[in-house]
């Protein structure tokens, strides 16, 4: 590893060598601009003490900087059309390790485990995301354990502005990742800067990991499922989604509601975090959940 950048090639001078296009059924949208993968990259806050996982390394465009910065890389490819590429390019590398994987039929901890040697490897992630396994990668990284200390995610923008949404423009999905971390908008991404130009524009996303102990509630299986139940039908107030999804007298609801300061006529998008920890724990004390 140099202490200087070297010269890359493009992305399209890799594509023309291999004679290969991306793939529709991949979703694969490849990043043109070299300046978002740096903004990556920065975001990431990756040195030589660094273990990344690299989701989606394609043509090994983003491989190749994070190789020149972090101690050890970890790139999985789904699609392997790019495997002898970069097999072949990264072979005098030994801190480069190339996995034929779908991260989304892939136990990322053991993964993890089995490649470093470690039992409880600390490691981050960067990835540049297919918009369609968005939501369940997501939710995969934040619940391995370990979960990565770090994510640096390129997905949609209109998802990544719903995950760092506050009250109350909350979604399910907003809850899930900041239940587990706190999500950070790095910068917006036009269509432009990928090849072949997606319909909607794209932003880097980072999500930095809270230990247990920062959790809003310690029973993660008990919390989502009242969040779960809450946004159930959104347009519906609480009491409704509550009463059905958890088998509850409404009135009940309605008082429990009124015990955790929470008006009963509220959707769940307006429910903080923590608003909805209160009222979990006031339901496993009385023992419905």
């Amino acid at each position: 590893m140099s202490d200087h950048l070297p010269e890359y090639p493009t992305l399209k001078q890799i594509l023309r060598g291999l004679n290969l296009s991306p793939r529709k059924g991949l979703a694969q949208n490849f990043l043109l601009e070299s300046g978002y993968l740096h903004q990556a990259i920065a975001a990431a806050e990756i040195g030589p003490a660094d273990t990344v996982l690299e989701i989606g390394a394609g043509p090994g465009t983003l491989t190749a900087r994070l190789a020149a910065v972090a101690g050890h890389v970890i790139a999985v490819e789904l699609d392997d059309r790019f495997l002898p590429y970069l097999h072949r390019t990264f072979a005098s590398q030994p801190h480069v390790t190339i996995i034929h994987a779908d991260i989304m039929a892939t136990d990322i901890a053991a993964l993890l485990r089995d490649v470093t040697g470690q039992e409880r490897p600390v490691y981050k992630v960067v990835a540049n995301l297919p918009y369609y396994i968005t939501s369940a990668l997501l939710r995969r990284l934040l619940e391995a354990e370990p979960p990565p200390t770090m994510a640096v995610l390129m997905l949609q923008w209109e998802v990544a502005k719903r995950i760092v949404a506050k009250p109350p423009r909350l979604s399910l999905l907003s809850v899930s990742v900041q239940f587990y971390g706190r999500p950070r908008l790095v910068t917006k991404v036009p269509a432009g800067a990928f090849y072949p130009v997606p319909k909607v524009d794209s932003a880097l996303l980072g999500v930095d990991s809270k230990p247990p102990g920062r959790w809003p509630y310690p029973l993660p299986g008990h919390f989502f499922r009242v969040v779960r139940a809450g946004f159930s039908q959104r347009r519906k107030q609480l009491p409704n989604n509550l009463s059905r999804e958890l088998g509850l007298p409404k009135a009940d609801v309605v008082a429990l509601l009124q015990s955790a300061l929470i008006a009963p006529q509220r959707r769940a998008e307006t429910l903080s975090l923590a608003e909805w920890a209160v009222l979990t724990k006031l339901l496993d004390d009385r023992s419905l959940l």
